[in-house]
């Protein structure tokens, strides 16, 4: 028995789905590749934009409860779900792998917040 390869990006696809509605993204598998790159880049700008806005946020936080903000934590993850929801008909189990990611982020960006709370300090009235 050879050993696994990993897929050619070249080539025609070796499988199609069964449903006659599904509709290619692309015909090779480098191009997917590429547009996938392409994606990785805007959700990664993205994220540092999204980081900008906690860093400033912890302007306005009391104590460390409020960096936790375990009720806004909540919210953020009802959203996006709802918001992945939308499309998970294009790919079934969107929204439980929206949450996933998004509780993975929001635990990294709390901790950091956490660590920026230490550099600032009250501002006397």
């Amino acid at each position: 028995m050879s050993p696994p390869t990993e897929p050619s990006t070249s080539t025609p696809p070796v499988r199609r789905f069964k449903d006659p509605a599904y509709r290619p993204v692309a015909p090779t598998l480098a191009e997917l590749r590429q547009r996938i790159d392409s994606l990785d880049e805007q959700i990664v700008e993205l994220l540092a934009q999204r980081a900008q806005c906690v860093r400033d946020a912890t302007r306005f936080k009391r104590d460390a409860f409020q960096v936790q903000a375990p009720a806004r934590q909540a919210e953020v993850f009802e959203r996006v779900r709802r918001l992945a929801a939308a499309h998970e008909d294009a790919f079934p189990g969107l929204p439980a792998i929206v949450e996933g990611a998004f509780r993975t982020l929001v635990a990294g960006f709390v901790a950091a917040e956490g660590d920026l709370f230490q550099q600032t300090e009250p501002i006397e009235p």
